[in-house]
C-alpha cells in the first residue's frame, strides 16, 4: 500500500520539488499525503488522481498540500523516487539473504520474489508512471534504470551457482532471463492479461521457475556462439 513498507523508517524527505519538513506532525502530514496517494493511484489513473480528494482522506488542507510539494509533478515525482529507493534497498537485502550454498533454485525463487514484493508494494506507481511512458518518457526512467541495477546485482548471486567457464554467455543468459520476468510483471501491471496477477502466490513460482529454466538450459545445453 504504502510508498514506503511500514517497517522502514522514511529518510528525510530531500526531493526535488518537495519542501523539507522539521516538525514531527509536519512530517506525518508529508507521509501521509504520499502514502495515501499511493494506494489511491491503485484504482485510478495519476489524471483522476484529485489533490482535493487525496488532502481529505487525510484531513488535510489543499493549502498544506501545497506547501510540502510544488505541484501534483512534484508530488509524483516524489513517489516514483521512493519507490526507487525502496527498490535500491530490497535489492541489497536480497543479496544478503541469498546463502553461497544455495542451489540455483533457491536463488531463482529468491531474486524472483524480492522483484515481485517490491513490484506489489509500488504497483499503482508503476502503473502511473507506465501510462505516462508515451508522452512522458523521462518518468520511467528512474524504473529502468532500477530494472538495470536488478540484473547487474543479481548475477554475481546466481551466476556461481550455474558453474564455471562461459561467464559472457551466462551472464546474457541471466540478463535475458531478467528480461522475461521484469517484461511479463510489467505487462501484469499495466494490462492485467491473465492467468495470472501480479497478486497471485502462483507468479512467483512460475516466474522463478522460469528464470530457473532459462539458466538451468544454459548449463546443460551451452548456446553456440
Amino acid at each position: 500500500m504504502p510508498p514506503v513498507s511500514e517497517e522502514r523508517e522514511l529518510p528525510d524527505f530531500d526531493l526535488p520539488g518537495v519542501a523539507p519538513s522539521r516538525q514531527k506532525r509536519s512530517r506525518e502530514t508529508t507521509l501521509a499525503l504520499l502514502r495515501a496517494g499511493a494506494d489511491m493511484l491503485r484504482t485510478r489513473s495519476l489524471a483522476e488522481l484529485s489533490i482535493e480528494t487525496l488532502c481529505a482522506e487525510v484531513g488535510a488542507t489543499v493549502g498544506a498540500f501545497y506547501s510540502r510539494f510544488e505541484s501534483k509533478e512534484a508530488y509524483f515525482n516524489a513517489l516514483m523516487a521512493l519507490a526507487a529507493r525502496d527498490g535500491e534497498q530490497r535489492l541489497k537485502e536480497t543479496g544478503s539473504a541469498a546463502s553461497k550454498n544455495a542451489g540455483l533454485d533457491e536463488l531463482c525463487q529468491i531474486v524472483v520474489t524480492g522483484i515481485i514484493v517490491w513490484m506489489r508494494n509500488h504497483e499503482g506507481v508503476l502503473r502511473a508512471a507506465l501510462q505516462h511512458d508515451d508522452t512522458r518518457p523521462d518518468k520511467w526512467t528512474p524504473f529502468k534504470a532500477l530494472a538495470r541495477a536488478t540484473t547487474e546485482r543479481a548475477t554475481p548471486v546466481l551466476l556461481p551457482a550455474m558453474g564455471k567457464g562461459r561467464t559472457t554467455a551466462k551472464k546474457r543468459t541471466i540478463a535475458f532471463g531478467f528480461q522475461v520476468v521484469l517484461g511479463t510483471l510489467v505487462n501484469s501491471i499495466l494490462n492485467d492479461p491473465g492467468p495470472l496477477s501480479l497478486r497471485s502466490k502462483e507468479m512467483e513460482t512460475r516466474l522463478a521457475n522460469c528464470l530457473l529454466r532459462l539458466l538451468q538450459a544454459e548449463v546443460d545445453h551451452p548456446t553456440p556462439r
